[in-house]
């Protein structure tokens, strides 16, 4: 048994009492406990922003930079490991830990790389400055400092390698200190990073702090310099945005949550064309990669009426092929559930959908064959695919969000009914089109853009080169309105702002330029 202790205050230190277990979610053995009992949280806020914060706005973007290029580096020379404690905790296959890992070292890089391109200043002044009154000395400009808190982090268990890196690659390079707490039924992963990120001795002292455990009364001391970003469930986010310290302090909070996401095949994607096919293989990617426990998996799957029987039968035909089981073995597709929760969530979400008027059309909520694996202690499900072909009346297709390898056809008559439906799921992080017919592109895409945070296209000339749209890029935002949470992160520069506040300086202009420095 693994006794996962939090990285505070300078040290490693465990916490009181046997605290949470840990499972293998292959064989449902306990693997390790975590505890934060005992632990001072509120002076973990205190070292935050003490130690940490000076010492990151003391350095320049560039040096903050720096220090992501190097964490990147130290998790890229213990990538092995990492992927060994993936396997173990999340039950992932290799290919899935590796999207995990892989995309917390790549945005800790592109992160790097921007701290070298904003150069030796450890501010940013906005744009253009702007004369103000009738007189030219009388100039007004925008900058951008580092808050003087803590960023409090507190991520979601399915990527606890990305979600930790992420979130800290920008909080770092806008110069503020971090306390990052994972999700503790697979936190393995994340202190794992931590370990190799302390003993590197890569950071200042106080800048990544990490708990492990409960949150117990961290969020009861923030106060008005502090930020709090959250990955989960919308209910939990709710939760967070209104207690009484947050409110109270006008504490800054950015939630991903929910999220319904939708792929569109628009009417002129025959079956048979490279649109098509890419149509096919990231619908059955988005369905699996991760058991579908992605907050861009794609959940609802809107195809022309003409043509709903043959994506069903193309559907089922790869889903069929798609080998379930012990994660650590090559010829395994997909693994288990991260935990016994979220396999009674899913088969509850399924049956849910069931009774709103979907129904299953391949995949069973109960039975799946295995590769070297017992369904009887691992938390296993195979790939269901659901269909409803009245999708108006199925409304819990487009409220529920079953957090796993499941999604939903449907069918549509025209494009304006294909944004009515997708528009229906009340916010999304990403929502995918794939066709090549220009008119009905931008019908769909301006008609759901105020529903989503990300659009990507898929069509003939990027069938072959494009990301697919469950990867989120670090240059591009990540996050959604409505359901899914309202927040934004990422977008590259764009992801200081939540880190920083914005000031207008107003003064005589040949004053500010030498306070500010040229622009």
């Amino acid at each position: 048994m693994i006794n996962l202790e939090s990285y505070v205050a300078g040290r490693w230190q465990a916490g009181a009492g046997r605290g949470s277990e840990l499972h293998n979610p292959t064989t449902g053995e306990p693997i390790g406990t975590t505890s934060t009992d005992g632990l001072d949280l509120a002076g973990a806020l205190v070292y935050a922003r003490d130690r940490g914060g000076p010492a990151l706005r003391a350095m320049s973007f560039a040096q903050r930079g720096e220090v992501l290029g190097r964490m990147g580096k130290a998790l890229r020379a213990a990538r092995e490991e990492l992927i060994d404690a993936s396997i173990l905790n999340a039950g992932t296959t290799r290919s899935d830990a590796k999207f995990d890992i892989d995309g917390a070292i790549g945005t800790l890089a592109y992160y790097a790389s921007l701290g070298q391109h904003l150069g030796d200043r450890s501010y940013a002044v906005e744009g253009d400055g702007v004369q103000l009154t009738r007189s030219p000395r009388f100039w007004g400009h925008h900058v951008r400092v580092p808050r003087r808190g803590a960023a409090i982090h507190i991520n979601a268990f399915n990527f606890p390698a990305w979600g930790l890196a992420e979130k800290a690659a920008v909080a770092l390079l806008a110069g503020m200190p971090v306390v990052s707490k994972p999700a503790s039924s697979t936190a393995l992963l994340a202190f794992r990073v931590m370990q190799r990120l302390v003993s590197a001795e890569i950071l200042p002292d106080g800048a990544l702090q990490l708990v492990c455990g409960g949150a117990g009364d961290l969020l009861e001391h923030v106060g008005s310099q502090d930020v709090l970003a959250f990955t989960g469930s919308g209910s939990t986010g709710v939760l967070l945005r209104g207690l009484r310290q947050v409110v109270g302090h006008s504490v800054r909070v950015n939630v991903e949550a929910d999220s319904l996401n939708a792929a569109v095949l628009t009417v002129d994607a025959d079956p048979g064309s490279e649109t098509y096919a890419m149509f096919i293989r990231d619908v059955v990617r988005e369905m699996t990669q991760k058991t579908g426990q992605k907050c861009t998996a794609t959940r609802r799957i809107f195809v022309p009426s003409a043509v709903i029987d043959r994506v069903e039968a193309d559907l089922r035909e790869q889903l069929a092929a798609l080998t379930v089981g012990d994660p650590a073995l090559a010829e395994t597709r997909m693994g288990p559930l991260a935990t016994a929760q979220q396999l009674r969530d899913v088969r509850a979400g399924i049956a849910r959908l069931v009774e709103a008027g979907a129904r299953v059309v391949h995949g069973s909520a109960e039975q799946v064959a295995l590769v070297g694996a017992d369904a009887a202690r691992g938390y296993f499900l195979g790939p269901v695919l659901l269909r409803a072909d009245s999708p108006r009346d199925a409304k819990a297709v487009h409220e529920h969000e079953v957090f796993g390898p499941v999604s939903s056809l449907m069918p549509y008559a025209s494009s304006d009914e294909a944004v009515e439906l997708v528009a229906m799921g009340d916010g999304g992080l990403v929502a995918s089109i794939y066709g090549d017919d220009r008119d009905a592109i931008a019908s769909i895409v301006l008609g759901i853009a105020p529903y989503h945070g990300r659009i990507t296209v898929g069509s003939r000339k990027v069938a072959d080169q494009a990301t697919p749209p469950g990867v989120v890029l670090p240059s591009c935002v990540h996050g959604g309105p409505g359901r899914a949470g309202g927040g934004e992160e990422l977008g590259g520069e764009r992801g200081l702002a939540f880190y920083t506040q914005r000031t207008a300086v107003q003064g005589d202009r040949a004053l500010l330029e030498r306070i500010l420095g040229p622009f």
